[in-house]
Formats: structure tokens, sequence, C-alpha cells
């Protein structure tokens, strides 16, 4: 029998990290990757994609890509930067975002509908552009659960330390997940490792 092929995209891609763990994740379900399209505008991460991935196009600018250009896949994987989003805006979702690179996330998850998505951000993405400190997260995250939840997607987020999971430093990233049909456990890893 055939395992199945799970085809993702990595967007804002470093060098290759969110990729990695996910192929591994995967793997470890018996199942199959492909990557079918990568974006990364940074030399030094360009240099470390190509050597580890070698035959594989590395597109540039995800702003300047049309997402009816991407290829079909099921995840959509992306390590985007926190910028603030505009205060102009009164809708606070997908509208919101244009102006900033969760915008291209968006646009593309809307366009493809793939099955899921694992984003990856800094630990003070949870508290940025917080207006209230009585506020439990800040307008940045409200904004991006909010269109996620617009586009069809049942959400999970949490910040998880990369020290709880075999690598030897402190690394604290939030991690937000989705799937159209439920969402996401991040509640009951194996954080044994140490």
């Amino acid at each position: 029998k055939m395992k199945k092929t799970i085809k993702f995209i990595d967007l804002f891609a470093g060098i290759g990290g969110i990729r990695k763990g996910f192929e591994l994740a995967c793997a470890d379900r018996g199942l199959n990757t492909k990557c079918v399209f990568t974006s990364e505008i940074k030399p030094h991460a360009i240099d470390i994609l190509q050597q580890n991935h070698p035959g594989e196009e590395i597109c540039g600018d995800i702003t300047k890509i049309d997402a009816k250009d991407i290829p079909e896949f099921d995840f959509l994987l992306a390590g985007f930067p926190c910028q603030a989003f505009s205060s102009a805006g009164k809708r606070l979702g997908f509208e919101d975002t244009r102006g900033t690179l969760f915008f291209d996330v968006a646009r593309i998850l809307k366009e493809h509908q793939p099955l899921g998505f694992v984003l990856e951000n800094v630990e003070g993405l949870v508290n940025h552009d917080k207006k209230n400190p009585s506020d439990k997260i800040g307008k940045t995250l409200s904004v991006i659960l909010k269109t996620l939840d617009e586009l069809g997607y049942k959400v999970s987020w949490r910040v998880l330390n990369a020290k709880n999971f075999g690598v030897p430093q402190e690394r604290k990233r939030i991690y937000i997940t989705g799937t159209k049909k439920t969402a996401p456990d991040l509640d009951h890893f194996d954080e044994s490792y140490q």
C-alpha cells in the first residue's frame, strides 16, 4: 500500500527549521512529505537551504508572488515576521492584515484552502501591540487568530520552549496551528527530553 505524501510549502523559510520539524513529525507517523514551494529572501539562509535541499528552487520575495502560481499543497509552514497591523482598520481580520507579511500567509491560505498550517513566531507576539494590561493577548495575535478563523480554520496556539524538545538552548516560540477539521491539541507533548 502506498504511503500518503503530504505536500507542503515553506514561507519565510529561514534555514529550514520549521520544515525539518514538520518532516520529522510526518516521518514518525509513517507519512511521506514533499516540499513543493519555498520562499526566502536572505542570501545566507538561501545558501544553507540550497546545500540542504539541492535541486529545489527557492523563490524570492513572497509579496511579489501570485498565490495562483504556487502549486497545490496540503500544509503551509511559515515563520513570518512580527509586525503591527494598521490601527486604521476597524474590522479586525483579513482586511486589517494588508501591508504586513502575515497578509501573504492569509492570502495564500485563502486562495488554496489547504488542510492546515503551522506558523511560528517569537514569544513576544503574544503581547505585541497590547492596549490594556488586563488583555490576555495583544492586538496583533488577536487579528491573526480572527483572520485564520475567518478563513475557516480551527486554531490552537501555544508558546513552547525548544529546551523541552531536545534542543540545548532556551528558545521560546509561539506556534499557531490549525486545520479545517479540528483545532490541534498543543497540550500533551512529551517534554521528557531534559
